[in-house]
């Protein structure tokens, strides 16, 4: 499959491919958007590499999804733009079922530390080094993952105490 990129995005692909390929696992474009699949254990190095040479300074988002599948059920994705040259790249890691973790980027864009924050509270993915992870949305002792598939759409009763739903009548 031939893949129709910008320069910039084509030089970011390059780079890639000759310094990272036996850490590159796919690149495929998908609704206009490029994307690459990397090991886990080489997320921050692919990341310095794009910042510092191909000039991705914005790091956009951060988000995980819950592939519900067996084999490395969960993905972190990273949502990075080069300001430069206008161009935006996808990188996604692939985490397994049991214990999902990923190393923190960020060291590499701060802004990085409440987008990492939230995957770990939704999905449950730890991202070592990551300077303060702990729950953002939902309470310290909540036991459960809400964006993963088998949580239940109406939440588990009783997990969380909530307000009542009535008015006082004082």
């Amino acid at each position: 499959m031939s893949l129709e990129l910008s320069e910039p995005l084509q030089k970011a692909i390059d780079g890639l491919s000759e310094n990272f390929s036996d850490q590159i696992t796919d690149i495929y474009q998908s609704t206009g958007d490029t994307y690459v699949v990397v090991q886990k254990d080489s997320i921050t190095q692919i990341c310095k590499f794009l910042k510092e040479d191909h000039h991705y300074t914005y790091l956009s988002d951060v988000f995980g999804i819950d592939r519900y599948t067996s084999d490395d059920r969960f993905e972190v994705v990273y949502n990075m733009i080069s300001l430069r040259d206008g161009v935006r790249l996808f990188l996604k890691v692939r985490c397994e079922e049991e214990n999902p973790e990923v190393d923190s980027v960020t060291d590499i864009w701060p802004s990085a530390n409440w987008a990492e924050r939230e995957v770990y509270d939704m999905f449950g993915i730890r991202f070592n080094n990551h300077p303060d992870l702990r729950r953002i949305l939902m309470p310290e002792d909540f036991d459960y993952f809400p964006l993963r598939k088998e949580f239940p759409l109406l939440g588990i009763p009783g997990s969380i105490e909530l307000p009542n739903s009535t008015p006082d009548t004082e």
